[in-house]
């Protein structure tokens, strides 16, 4: 069976690090870049430079899954062939599709030709090298920065830049820049309960971090950011550094007459992950629309994405063995931010459907244990 895996995020590499030699199975990996990214991490990274990236390589020893760098172009599921961008056509018996989200800007005016975005550890390297050449003693422009999308994303950076922009200041002697979350919901972290969003707010709040809920983002130039409140109030923040971290949609690469699309160009998947009408595609992690119990779309984090291509692995195995496949079921173990340094916030499932609240040290552990946990999931 030939099993062709596209892309080697947090979905695509759990499929490969699942599958094992056996007769009957050929598989390749196809992924752009010859390392996994840490995403979760990637604000470390636009703070601190901090290493987010395992080679793929050693990873699939053990796996008889062989690995090309070549980037996707276009897959056509019809036809079973995959393009790639320096012209090749690949062909599978079993295709998994794993090739992540793109940033979403809604068309907002400006947006995406001056914002940088947090989505690989080119745009990491983007916004550390700026902060940097911000504290320099030669630096006229201006110092500040809008993060656009109060999130997951967007909180844990505002937060690192925060912490950073306080070390810079006492080794270099300048003043720190100020720092500008605009949110258009009325809230933070839309994924906490009250409590938890609080203690979050306090935190940024002490960092000095200016929370603008309620603040629609209009327009962007290479200068200033325009928002308009709920009452219909426009101003202008002016800004050294734009980054937008307010949402997410599907590649639009994966082309068929007989696909289903839902909200965010996700395909439409059935229990078992694959695609609607073509039962030899499985499609995971930020591009396939799975549901859970209660029929409403799995989020799309990290966790899901590795569950999902964990038994996506499992079930390619059963196929060449013969086996009946076994159905998704996902399961949210928790959910931590966070806030820089040795602080977080979050919760953790436990029996009976209860949930544990963490804050401070104790959450930073528990993130910190949640990320050993991948990592050792896949070497």
């Amino acid at each position: 069976m030939k099993t062709l895996i596209l892309g080697a995020g947090y979905a695509g590499l759990a499929v490969a690090t699942q599958l094992k030699p056996v007769s009957g199975l050929e598989c390749l990996l196809v992924e752009q870049n010859a390392y996994h990214t840490f995403e979760t991490r990637l604000h470390e990274a636009a703070a601190h430079n901090t290493r987010v990236t395992l080679p793929i390589l050693p990873l699939l020893k053990g796996t008889g899954v062989h690995f090309e760098q070549a980037q996707v172009e276009g897959v056509d599921v019809d036809h079973k062939e995959v393009t790639l961008k320096d012209g090749r056509v690949l062909t599978y018996d079993t295709l998994v599709v794993g090739l992540g989200s793109v940033t979403n800007f809604y068309r907002i005016p400006g947006l995406a030709e001056n914002a940088a975005e947090l989505k690989d550890v080119s745009h990491a390297d983007e916004i550390f090298n700026f902060v940097n050449r911000a504290y320099s003693s030669d630096y006229t422009g201006n110092r500040d920065i809008v993060v656009g999308g109060a999130g997951l994303t967007g909180v844990e950076l505002v937060t690192e830049l925060a912490q950073r922009a306080q070390l810079l200041t006492k080794a270099r002697g300048l003043p720190p820049f100020n720092i500008y979350l605009v949110e258009a919901g009325p809230k933070i972290l839309p994924v906490l309960d009250d409590a938890l969003r609080a203690k979050a707010q306090k935190t940024l709040e002490e960092y000095g971090i200016h929370i603008l809920v309620g603040h629609r983002l209009m327009q962007a130039t290479a200068e200033d950011v325009t928002v308009q409140t709920a009452d219909g109030q426009q101003k202008v923040i002016p800004a050294g550094k734009i980054i937008w971290t307010g949402g997410i949609q599907a590649r639009d690469i994966v082309k068929g007459e007989r696909l289903e699309k839902g909200p965010g160009g996700r395909i439409a998947v059935d229990e078992y992950l694959r695609a609607k009408n073509y039962p030899e595609v499985f499609v995971i992690g930020d591009m396939g629309l799975a549901l859970n119990q209660e029929g409403k779309p799995v989020p799309t984090t990290a966790q899901h994405a590795g569950q999902q291509g964990r038994l996506t692995g499992k079930n390619i195995m059963r196929v060449v063995r013969g086996q009946d496949l076994e159905p998704y079921e996902p399961n949210s173990l928790g959910e931590f931010v966070s806030l820089g340094g040795l602080m977080a916030v979050g919760w953790m499932k436990l029996p009976w459907n209860q949930k544990l609240a963490m804050t401070g040290g104790m959450a930073h552990v528990m993130k910190k244990a949640s990320e050993w946990k991948w990592r050792n999931s896949i070497e």
